[in-house]
């Protein structure tokens, strides 16, 4: 059986699956598209082709392996984007989630399947029905859970809407003993610069007391002052809309002191080894371009402290 356990972002990491982009479908028609990142390198023409975001994920991979993290990739399902596996599935404690995600998404859930029967079958719970999670919106935090979600108004008016209060709600009756925090945030089916597509492309804890914020991501100021009275105001890195949208919080950590990045985010780089911490850079420059970045393309299924 396969030994699963995530307690926070941050503790030293030991297995993961890391998305694909083999037969990835190529470029869609804007209308199969369901983010507005997507949708404006459709519009442009630049849109990622498979080989290069083959190569990012494999540049991203040998970084793992050189860190002794065990390796897990999707089963291929043909004609699909597997790359963000980090929405499709994700561990709390001992217990492996499978949320209801987009619909559009659906296929991807099977190229998982494989891995949950490894998982002993009293730790893995299906969402019910009436709940909508991705794996992006939500961040255990030792005694904390934060989620990134949406009122029903904006859930249902917005199909970059991927978590309802449903989902927050069913994470808390499953985790008593945690504290479920929830952020609403800021949605935009047709502008990137406006758009938090899930809680880890405004925000994420880094180290072990620390955090990477975009301040206007959040529907309600209060949120985002409740974050930084939480970490505290000097323990926290700020970006603004412009690193928002190359998705400079979407970094991803293998351990409370390394941190792997984008090559490009330099400003974002340099503040983090300014503090002590080292930077593992690649490039991820063509994933980016589909509204997300490295924690989106990972799943961790094990941790240590």
């Amino acid at each position: 059986m396969l030994e699963i356990f995530i307690n926070n972002e941050t503790s030293r990491l030991k297995s993961v699956v890391l998305g694909t982009a083999l037969d990835f479908g190529g470029t869609p028609t804007e209308d199969r598209a369901y983010d507005p990142k997507s949708k404006e390198n459709i519009r442009q023409g630049t849109f990622p082709r498979e080989s290069d975001l083959k190569n990012e994920l494999n540049g991203f991979e040998e970084v793992l392996l050189k860190h002794d993290v065990e390796v897990l990739r999707p089963e291929i399902i043909p004609d699909c984007n597997q790359i963000f596996s980090r929405d499709i599935g994700f561990v709390i404690d001992h217990k492996f989630i499978r949320p209801n995600i987009l619909d559009k998404r659906i296929r991807e859930l099977s190229g998982t399947q494989y891995i949950i029967d490894q998982i002993p079958p009293e730790d893995v719970i299906y969402a019910p029905p009436t709940t909508r999670i991705e794996g992006g919106d939500v961040m255990p935090w030792n005694e904390m859970i934060f989620i990134g979600y949406s009122e029903k108004e904006d859930f249902e008016k917005y199909e970059v809407s991927r978590t309802n209060k449903a989902g927050v709600d069913f994470l808390q009756s499953i985790f008593p003993n945690r504290t479920v925090k929830a952020l609403e945030l800021k949605k935009s089916d047709t502008d990137p610069m406006e758009n938090c597509l899930h809680l880890d492309c405004c925000f994420q804890p880094i180290g072990k007391n620390q955090a990477i914020i975009y301040p206007e991501g959040f529907k309600h100021r209060r949120d985002y002052e409740f974050l930084v009275k939480y970490f505290g105001k000097n323990n926290i890195i700020n970006i603004d809309k412009e690193e928002m949208y190359r998705m400079n919080s979407n970094v991803f950590s293998i351990s409370p002191d390394t941190i792997i990045s984008e090559i490009s985010f330099t400003r974002l780089n340099d503040a983090l080894t300014s503090r002590g911490f080292k930077v593992e850079t690649i490039k991820f420059h063509e994933v980016a371009k589909m509204e997300g970045l490295l924690r989106c393309t990972t799943m961790p299924l094990r941790r240590v402290d």
